[in-house]
Formats: C-alpha cells, sequence, structure tokens
C-alpha cells in the first residue's frame, strides 16, 4: 500500500497539506444543472449544505465537487458549505462533455486557447461569481469573482473534461487539450468522465501527448464497465480508477462493484482506486426530498467493502490514494 502524501491540496477555503484531507470522497455534486437532467437540478444552497452534513456526518472530512464550468457551479456557495460543514471541499474548472451543453450555448464556439485561459485563472487567481457572466463576455473580461467571507478569492483544484460513448467529439477534443494546457501551467489534476468506462486507453494516450502524465488522471465511472482486466491495465498506466456508481443496481449492483474493487485490488490496483457517489440528482438526495443521499457511501457500501478487502485498502483507496492524486 501507498505511504504518507506530501504536497498542498486547492480547497474553496485555501491550501491545506494533502495529508490533512482525512477521508475523501473524490467525486459528488453540491450544485447542478443541465438540460440532460430537467427536474433534477440541484441549486439549493441550503438544502445542499444539509446534504454536506450528512456526508460528514457518514465519516468523510473532504469532497471533491465535480461540477465544472456552466452547468450550475457556485464557488462562493460552496465556500460558506465548507465553512458550516467544516468539510474541505475542492471545487472544479473544466468542461463537460458536449452533451450538457445546449446548441446555443455560448461555450460552444470557445477554442482550446479561450477555454485554457479560463481555467487556468479559476485556478491560479480565482472562479467567477457568475459563470453566465463569463460565458457571454468572453475568457479574459473583467468580472466579479467569488469571495469567501473573509474576502479571498475562491480557486479550483481540480480540471474536469468529459467524452462520449466511444466518441470523442471535436468539442470535447478541444476540452481535452484545454485541461492539458491549464495543468502544463499549473500543476493540476484531471478528472475525465467515461461514458461507461470507454474510450479510456485513448483519452490517455490524448492526453500524455499533450504532456500530461497518467497518474494526474482519474477516470470518472470506471466502475461502470466492471472488467477487471481492463482497469488494471489502466492502473498500470499509472491512471487513477474512479469507482462510484453505488445504488445503482439498474446498471450494476452494490455486489458486483464488491467484486471488481477486490479483484482489481488483488491484481495491484488498489493503490489507484478512488471512491465517491456521483449522486448527482435532486431526487436522489434526502435533503432535497429523495434517498439514498451523500451518506450512502459511508454507511451502507464501505462495511461491505472493509469486510472484503480489509482495512488497510479502504484506507489507500479513501485517504492515500485521492491526497496524492489532489496534490500540486
Amino acid at each position: 500500500m501507498s505511504g504518507e502524501v506530501s504536497g498542498s491540496v486547492r480547497t474553496v477555503l485555501g491550501d491545506v497539506d494533502a495529508a490533512s484531507l482525512g477521508r475523501v470522497n473524490y467525486h459528488e455534486h453540491l450544485f447542478q444543472v443541465s438540460p440532460l437532467l430537467p427536474g433534477d437540478e440541484l441549486d439549493d444552497e441550503a438544502a445542499s449544505s444539509a446534504e454536506a452534513g450528512l456526508l460528514k456526518a457518514s465519516g468523510f472530512e473532504s469532497m471533491v465537487d465535480a461540477t465544472p464550468f456552466g452547468i450550475g457551479r457556485d464557488a462562493a456557495a460552496l465556500a460558506r458549505i465548507s465553512s458550516a460543514t467544516r468539510l474541505h471541499i475542492v471545487a472544479t474548472t473544466g468542461r463537460h462533455r458536449e452533451a450538457h451543453y445546449g446548441e446555443d450555448h455560448p461555450m460552444q464556439s470557445w477554442d482550446s486557447e479561450a477555454l485554457a485561459a479560463l481555467f487556468t485563472a479559476d485556478v491560479a487567481d480565482g472562479m467567477a461569481a457568475d459563470d453566465a457572466e463569463v460565458a457571454s463576455a468572453g475568457p479574459r473580461a473583467h468580472v466579479a469573482l467569488a469571495r469567501t467571507a473573509d474576502g479571498r478569492t475562491i480557486r479550483a483544484g481540480m480540471l474536469k473534461g468529459g467524452i462520449d460513448y466511444w466518441r470523442i467529439s471535436a468539442f470535447e477534443r478541444t476540452t481535452l487539450d484545454a485541461l492539458a494546457a491549464t495543468h502544463r501551467a499549473t500543476g493540476a489534476p484531471i478528472m475525465v468522465h467515461l461514458e461507461f468506462c470507454t474510450a479510456a486507453h485513448e483519452v490517455l494516450d490524448l492526453l500524455g501527448a499533450e504532456g500530461v502524465a497518467s497518474d494526474r488522471v482519474v477516470l470518472a465511472h470506471a466502475d461502470r464497465d466492471p472488467d477487471a482486466g481492463l482497469h488494471v491495465s489502466l492502473a498500470e498506466r499509472g491512471a487513477y480508477l474512479g469507482y462510484d456508481g453505488f445504488a445503482r443496481p439498474r446498471t450494476h449492483s452494490d455486489a458486483r462493484l464488491l467484486e471488481l474493487t477486490s479483484a482489481v485490488a488483488s491484481g495491484g490496483g488498489a493503490d489507484r482506486i478512488v471512491l465517491g457517489g456521483d449522486v448527482a440528482r435532486a431526487t436522489r438526495y434526502i435533503s432535497y426530498g429523495g434517498m439514498p443521499g451523500l451518506a450512502y457511501l459511508g454507511e451502507r457500501y464501505l462495511p461491505r467493502l472493509r469486510a472484503l478487502v480489509g482495512d488497510d485498502a479502504v484506507h489507500a483507496m479513501l485517504v492515500a490514494n485521492p491526497a496524492r492524486l489532489l496534490s500540486f
């Protein structure tokens, strides 16, 4: 298993030592508004804060809010929630897969240079108070920045892109190019949304050709294709495997994901697995009136995982691996 980590992690309340993160949920959404999820908007700060409190009570000290630019993220609200819950929150910049943006969305026309300028500013200088203002005015426009209660700008600590099912559109390739440029400028880690873990090696190849080492990349939703051999091959390249498909029996049961995790860990991939919920919908948040909520991972899934793979492996997945991934 991996040992102690060093370096800093960029949270919404400032940079912190990676070793202080504790247990990390690598992938959730406290705010998100997308045309793909009508009626499932996460846009109520009080409800999202209450749900974050449930996550904290379930045993997590840190989380990544994986909502990138232009689909409802709210940096200032994340900072307020972090202060209220004492939960470390890492905010995200980047651009999701093309389907999350309508045909008339201003970001449809942005090239990789403009995107990289925006993403780099989000990491280095601070995120905008209103993404819509930036989308309309352009990445180099002077817009108000989101600030903490004591006046500090709120910076992103994760980069994100997304691709479709066995397809990387021109829109999505432009995003990957911009993420690579931003990574070269800032050192920030990269999350890539995959559809059922397709084109995973291709994404690593594209980013690698642009100077991004695979061990700076986490492949979100890798467990949507529970192919242990594929996952071990990705881990051997150094990439992190984002497992976040729990409580979705219509896709794969928790039992199947437990089997997958055990097999990949036994194959040498325990140091490359990170865990999250990606619950991402109002109808699945307790505080919005749905279920099973953000506490499901800690309260229902982790006891079963711990019994199967042991404390050391779970510690790696929750503490050491995400701290290493998120470190600058």
